[in-house]
This record gives C-alpha cells, sequence and structure tokens, in this order.
C-alpha cells in the first residue's frame, strides 16, 4: 500500500472573487475604503503629477493597513508577507504587492490621515454594532 501523495497542478478558481465569501470582512474594508475621498482625507499622492512613476493608490494600501488592524498585523514587513501568500489580501489589493519600505513611507508620509481613516472605520463598525466590545481598533 502507498501513502497518500499530493500533487502540485491544482485547478483554481479563474476569479479570485469565488474565494472571498459575501460575510468576508475583507468586502466590508472594500466598501468602506472605496467609499472615502483620499483627496479629503489629506492623503499624499491622491492628486497624481504629470511625470516620474505612478504611485499606489492611496486607498488600496489604507485597505491593507485596516485589514492588518483588524488582524492584529501591524508592521509593515509582515504587511508586504500578507501581500504575497493571503488570499484576502490578493482580493483587497487587486493582486498588488508592495514592498515594506513603500507601506512604511506610506504610513510615515500619511500617518494622521491613516489614523483619520482608521478612526472613521471604527465608528462606523460601532454604529453598525459590528463590535462585540472584546475587539480593540486602534
Amino acid at each position: 500500500m502507498d501513502y497518500i501523495e499530493g500533487s502540485e497542478l491544482t485547478l483554481f478558481p479563474q476569479s479570485l472573487d469565488e474565494y472571498i465569501s459575501e460575510d468576508n470582512p475583507a468586502r466590508f474594508i472594500d466598501a468602506f475604503v472605496e467609499g472615502l475621498d483620499p483627496q479629503a482625507l489629506g492623503f499624499s499622492h491622491s492628486v497624481l503629477k504629470e511625470t516620474g512613476r505612478p504611485p499606489y493608490h492611496p486607498g488600496v494600501l489604507l485597505k491593507l493597513y485596516v485589514y492588518g488592524y483588524l488582524n492584529r498585523i501591524r508592521s509593515s514587513r509582515l504587511l508586504e508577507k500578507e501581500a504575497h501568500r493571503n488570499v484576502e489580501v490578493f482580493w483587497l489589493t487587486g493582486r498588488l504587492a508592495p514592498d515594506h519600505k513603500t507601506i512604511a513611507n506610506f504610513r510615515r508620509d500619511n500617518g494622521k490621515s491613516v489614523r483619520e481613516g482608521c478612526r472613521a472605520f471604527t465608528r462606523f463598525c460601532r454604529d453598525l454594532d459590528l463590535f462585540g466590545g472584546e475587539l480593540v481598533a486602534i
């Protein structure tokens, strides 16, 4: 009798959307951040310049941060790691995987805006009674 063996060949669904259930918190994060105005919150790069390399959209990096806060991942290096291996983060960021330096610089350059975005998210969740009292968001 032989052992059970795995296979490297798999047939994944064509769309990442099939991996994310309708009640997944990543969908809520996505809808919330898409409803924010990055320019009103004061994010840098919310208005594009004519020259230079295009930056990541502030909403994508904010989604990554809010996801990290909800899952207790605060380090930019750990967020980078999640962006390379976590299917929820793939879906949330559209398969973008910024490096840890980009993530850290975003937090440094937009600290006040990130905090305000996270506060708004926390208030929104509290208003909808989504927090049971045992989860703390900063």
